[in-house]
């Protein structure tokens, strides 16, 4: 019997729980009012009337994570050349962004979760009962603060790549009506 329950409590333990669903595509993205690794309040609607890329991710100054943000870093002048700026968010500090921030050179706002509001509004946190983080998922967010697009299955590498060319799809698509 031992044999049995402590290979399905390890299990059970290890398993993370899901804070609930994503927002769907053309829902209001939900609201946030967190703080930048600077310590600046950042609100949803500070971003109005232009697109937003919001990525979250699991942990600063880890393999993928630095991989996903020099790659925002590197477009980030793309970006904002057509209208766009790019947020990302973990259940890390404050301090901690500011560090990963710094040591990377990262031009853009990095928003600190630590209570984990936002990442469970947005479906993406996943608790192992020991500690929790922010799975690896993106949300881009049209002018208007609606759910444009949903990227589950993040590749860190690519990634930057595929928001850019979406959101120029979106804006081409916008213009021929």
């Amino acid at each position: 019997m031992k044999k049995i329950l402590i290979p399905l409590l390890f299990t059970f333990i290890s398993m993370p729980l899901y804070a609930g669903d994503a927002p769907a595509v053309g829902d209001d993205a939900p609201s946030f009012n967190l703080q930048d690794q600077n310590g600046d309040w950042h609100t949803l609607d500070d971003y109005r009337g232009q697109w937003l890329a919001v990525y979250f991710y699991p942990k600063d100054d880890t393999p993928g994570c630095t991989t996903e943000a020099c790659n925002f870093r590197d477009n980030i002048y793309v970006f904002r050349a057509i209208g766009a700026e790019v947020v990302g968010i973990s259940v890390d500090d404050v301090e901690s962004h500011k560090e990963f921030s710094d040591k990377y050179k990262l031009p853009f706002v990095l928003l600190a979760d630590e209570n984990h509001e936002i990442a469970r509004a947005y479906g993406v946190l996943r608790d192992y009962k020991l500690i929790k983080i922010a799975k690896r998922q993106s949300f881009l967010i049209n002018p208007e603060g609606k759910i444009a697009k949903h990227y589950d299955d993040v590749d860190p590498d690519t990634h930057t790549d595929e928001v850019l060319a979406d959101i120029k799809a979106f804006i081409a698509e916008a213009e021929t009506g």
